[in-house]
């Protein structure tokens, strides 16, 4: 794979840690990139649990222990795992809602050779991951 980029960035308190993503992607205009690495803490979280129709959510102090994903201008799919303050540790994927209470230290690398695109492909309900190759390779 040639032509991989890294964004690295860091989220500060009080910031929403999807929204936050999706405006980077947006900024950088990424059309295939992946969560490389992201450690942290949040104050709030919100994550919709496997199987389940809406998110959960709860207030404390939690630590990022895992984020992972495709990002892209055309949708994107993305997983955490936080931990409390016990070590109880919980998964799903990353809803708006997630509150950075000191810090998001994140990377992101993206490949011009992709384009990353969400569609129905009718082997589930959901808008999956499509890879097409890029026509602009630059």
């Amino acid at each position: 794979m040639q032509n991989i980029t890294a964004h690295a960035f860091r989220l500060k308190p009080g910031q929403d840690l999807k929204t936050e993503i999706q405006k980077l992607v947006s900024e950088k205009q990424i059309k295939a990139g992946w969560i490389s690495t992201c450690v942290g803490s949040l104050t709030n979280y919100k994550i919709r649990f496997a199987n389940q129709p809406g998110g959960s959510s709860d207030s404390g102090h939690f630590e990022i222990v895992s984020l992972t994903g495709t990002v892209s201008i055309n949708g994107s799919h993305l997983h955490i795992s936080i931990s409390d303050g016990t070590g109880k540790t919980i998964g799903g994927h990353l809803m708006e809602g997630c509150t950075i209470y000191t810090t998001a230290e994140m990377v992101i690398l993206s490949s011009n050779e992709f384009i990353f695109k969400r569609e129905k492909d009718g082997s589930t309900p959901w808008e999956e991951l499509k890879i097409e190759p890029s026509k602009n390779k630059e």
